[in-house]
């Protein structure tokens, strides 16, 4: 199990290929990359993100324990950045290895559904005409119910 909350950014196709060289025992890995996306009415300057450093860590390899005996997952990674990232970056990533899809797959969406709602970051949003924070969305807190 990998956990890493890092400023710099991360080569998706090396994590992958790092992730899944080492799953002797699995027959399936997911992943998935979450990118900072501009605003609907367009203007994103960047997002910054912020997060209490230990906390953080501990939170989420938390999740991905018991994300891992749930699911009965062989390994996990997430990788979650923060500072100041701009539209078309990648902002986090999750891979999940099992003898099976199906627990692959579940695995990585409730960790995506965590990270979305419950993880301890702090997003803001900043365009040329100010900065706000990013308040939780019902939708994401109605996802991760189904847990």
């Amino acid at each position: 199990m990998h956990i890493s909350v890092q400023q710099a950014t991360f080569d998706l196709g090396a994590q992958v290929n790092d992730f899944t060289g080492a799953q002797d025992a699995s027959g399936a890995v997911v992943t998935f990359t979450g990118i900072v996306r501009d605003l609907p009415q367009g203007g994103l300057q960047h997002m910054l993100i912020e997060h209490y450093p230990g906390m953080t860590e501990k939170a989420l390899t938390e999740i991905a324990q018991q994300a891992r005996t749930r699911w009965s997952l062989e390994d996990v990674l997430v990788i979650h950045r923060y500072g100041m990232l701009k539209p078309g970056e990648p902002i986090m990533m999750v891979s999940t290895a099992s003898a099976h899809r199906k627990n692959a797959f579940e695995a990585a969406d409730f960790l995506m559904d965590y990270l979305k709602s419950r993880a301890p970051f702090w997003k803001k949003e900043v365009t040329h005409a100010g900065a706000d924070w990013v308040d939780a969305k019902d939708a994401d807190e109605q996802a991760l119910n189904r847990w």
